[in-house]
């Protein structure tokens, strides 16, 4: 039987020798592959553009919220959000760190990206435990001890600090020792100590060394606290004493598990 004509040979022999990229194209595995390579190259690139190109996803508006001296405008400004740049590039932290930094009432802020256009500033402030007397106005201290804003009238039922160590004697020794910033600490643990019904009443935190603070009540009345250890127990043991001899005009609690009163 004769075999294949020279050209039949030829033919089978170009069709088998062409180029690899098309004789893989024809798997049909190898195009699906090519196909899905393609469509995911064209949407990462459309994603990029989405993200960064489109004006849709930029920032057009600040929202803030969870002030209560602050106000939203001044929160805004110095925030300083770069309006009109692409959302997903803001810096959060940055905006952060620059509240913070300029608005020291600021406790903490949660910067966050509501899509599609906006930044949301949650903010916490600092809440006054303790006043401290300058110049005629008032600086404000928190419950760590931190003074973050000065304000010309006192905020209402907010104890002021006074800080007095006599020029001689173990006072001035507590004070070179421990330092006005550890003894304004101490006065804040034991504000943050005080009964509330007596809080209420409380219209200054007197401070004359470390185991030497007192406070100053409404109507002329005094309660020798100590130190600032034992707060809770010495907590407990002024309420009890004021029921047992409300009357008094001094209350001595700085040795809780024994007490005494005394004046009427």
């Amino acid at each position: 039987m004769a075999g294949p004509t020279t050209t039949e040979r030829g033919d089978r022999q170009q069709e088998s020798s062409g180029p690899p990229l098309v004789r893989r194209l024809k798997n049909p595995r190898v195009r699906t592959i090519v196909i899905l390579a393609v469509v995911v190259g064209l949407l990462g690139a459309g994603s990029v553009w989405l993200l960064y190109g489109s004006q849709w996803l930029r920032v057009h508006h600040v929202s803030v919220s969870g002030t209560r001296v602050l106000t939203p405008a001044q929160v805004r400004e110095a925030a300083d959000v770069p309006v009109g740049e692409p959302l997903i590039s803001v810096d959060t932290d940055a905006i952060g760190a620059r509240l913070r930094k300029k608005l020291p009432r600021i406790d903490t802020v949660d910067v966050v990206r509501s899509w599609p256009g906006g930044i949301g500033l949650k903010v916490t402030e600092r809440t006054a435990v303790l006043l401290v007397q300058k110049a005629g106005k008032f600086v404000e201290v928190d419950d760590e001890g931190v003074r973050f804003a000065t304000v010309s009238q006192a905020p209402k039922g907010v104890p002021t600090l006074e800080l007095k160590a006599p020029r001689r004697g173990s006072a001035t020794a507590s004070l070179r020792r421990f330092g006005p910033d550890r003894l304004v600490r101490e006065a804040v643990r034991v504000a943050g100590d005080i009964p509330a019904a007596v809080a209420h009443d409380t219209r200054a935190v007197k401070v004359r060394s470390y185991d030497d603070i007192s406070l100053e009540l409404t109507g002329g009345r005094t309660v020798a606290w100590g130190s600032s250890e034992s707060g809770r127990a010495k907590a407990r043991t002024l309420t009890a004493l004021m029921k047992a001899s409300p009357g008094a005009r001094h209350f001595d609690v700085s040795v809780p598990t024994a007490p005494a009163s005394a004046g009427s």
